[in-house]
């Protein structure tokens, strides 16, 4: 899945550590209603487990949350429910068909996606891409692309949120 291309409504954050990484997937978790498609590029210690928990957390789900690696998806309950999916260890879209993603695609939840490239499109037409990049030991470059009128709604909000702008 080629990353989005940037937008208006794209959002370009410098995270000086993993504390911050965490607050920015909190605010974005806290302004999620619901049906809600997020998904994590980058490298392997980018944030994208980090952004997770914060998502996480802005969720309500007081649950430890790590990165479900070997189980796929962990399931866990807050103000919405979240399926937190890794497909790091996967071979293409069918793998992922094959491990239930689709029906969590299509719940009332929040499904957050590491490593979503490995899945291929399958991810309908309306998701935020969280791309992720090292910059230094501690800094990370944060890009939030939405496609799809929900996603960029979603961003907007977060944006106002963040920024207010």
């Amino acid at each position: 899945m080629p990353l989005a291309p940037s937008t208006p409504s794209d959002i370009d954050i410098v995270s000086h550590s993993a504390t911050q990484t965490h607050r920015l997937g909190r605010r974005l978790g806290a302004l999620c209603i619901g049906g809600e498609t997020i998904l994590l590029e980058g490298d392997l210690g980018a944030g994208k487990t980090v952004f997770a928990k914060g998502i996480a957390e802005g969720l309500g789900i007081g649950d430890v949350v790590t990165s479900p690696t070997f189980a796929l998806i962990h399931e866990h309950v807050g103000r919405l429910p979240l399926a937190h999916v890794d497909l790091y260890r996967l071979e293409g879209g069918n793998a992922a068909i094959g491990a239930g993603l689709e029906d969590y695609l299509r719940s009332d939840g929040v499904t957050v996606v590491e490593w979503a490239s490995r899945a291929g499109g399958m991810f309908g037409t309306d998701y935020v891409i969280v791309t992720f990049r090292h910059i230094s030991e501690t800094k990370r470059g944060v890009h939030l692309s939405p496609l799809g009128p929900r996603a960029r709604m979603l961003v907007a909000q977060f944006r106002q949120e963040a920024f207010g702008v």
